[in-house]
């Protein structure tokens, strides 16, 4: 007696077939779009500080010792970078000015490069590579030992209790920085303009005053506290996203470093050129 083997009829293949008998399913290109969702990130932290800001209650001890903090580490090392920084300007527009036979414009010209350009990228970067790391830093090491995790456990808002006063303790420092800076730019600037180029402090003070105008120092005030709210949101961001424990610390603290240099001097040739079309030259 013969047994009769089933035979399977055709049709769709059972949900039991073996797996390399399936059609594998498309995987979204996660390193395509890993740089999108951290730009996204980036964003919404923006945002959220940014609606913190108006919350209650304000840290104000935390925004008072971010702000010594920042401003200890940061205000040495601004005046003593700015005043070789405004020589060389100085010593370069002096140079180009003398070969066009433009001498009574040195002043105004190096004065202008300096607080329009120099002090707020000098600010920001010094900001951001001694008082951003820093927060980086912390803010990683908060979130590896959990600190971060157990504050939003007791209903504590991370955002609100930590990334809100240091971020405008690095817009606060810049601003008041970027002054600081500006002006021993401008006393290097001229220091070195009348002394070893031979110019005339007359012509040098004139040739300011006929240049420059208010609307240049509000521009330079607006970049830095653009600079240093970039420079806290980016410290923040890779500070409370850090991968791979301790040495993911370190890593995210080098990355915040790197990608608010790019972000400043894209954001910096953005605000020049609105700058130069909404404000017209003046005696133009």
């Amino acid at each position: 007696m013969t047994s009769e083997i089933p035979v399977r009829p055709p049709g769709p293949p059972a949900a039991d077939a073996a797996p390399q008998d399936r059609e594998p399913a498309p995987r979204p290109p996660t390193r395509l779009l890993a740089p999108l969702r951290e730009t996204g990130k980036l964003f919404a932290l923006a945002l959220s500080v940014c609606r913190s800001v108006f919350r209650r209650p304000f840290q104000l001890r935390e925004f008072v010792e971010q702000f010594w903090f920042i401003a200890s580490v940061t205000i040495l090392p601004a005046a003593l970078v700015s005043i070789p920084f405004g020589a060389v300007i100085a010593l370069q527009v002096g140079s180009l000015t003398q070969q066009l036979g433009a001498q009574s414009f040195t002043g105004g010209a190096s004065v202008l490069a300096v607080i329009q350009q120099a002090s707020p990228l000098i600010v920001a970067l010094l900001i951001s590579g001694a008082g951003g790391s820093a927060i980086c830093a912390d803010l990683g090491s908060r979130k590896i030992r959990e600190e971060l995790d157990a504050m939003e456990v007791m209903g504590v808002s991370p955002v609100q209790r930590l990334v809100v006063p240091r971020v405008l303790a690095t817009m606060g420092v810049a601003v008041l920085l970027n002054g600081l800076v500006s002006v021993v730019g401008t006393l290097g600037g001229y220091f070195f303009n009348v002394i070893m180029q031979h110019g005339t402090p007359g012509a040098y003070l004139a040739s300011f005053s006929a240049l420059a105008q208010l609307p240049d120092l509000y521009i330079s005030e607006i970049k830095a506290l653009i600079f240093g709210f970039i420079a806290g949101i980016v410290a923040a961001h890779r500070g409370l996203n850090p991968r791979g424990g301790p040495k993911g610390v370190g890593d995210a603290v080098n990355q915040s470093v790197v990608i608010t240099f790019m972000l400043l001097f894209f954001v910096n040739m953005i605000l020049t050129a609105i700058y130069l079309q909404i404000v017209p030259a003046k005696g133009s």
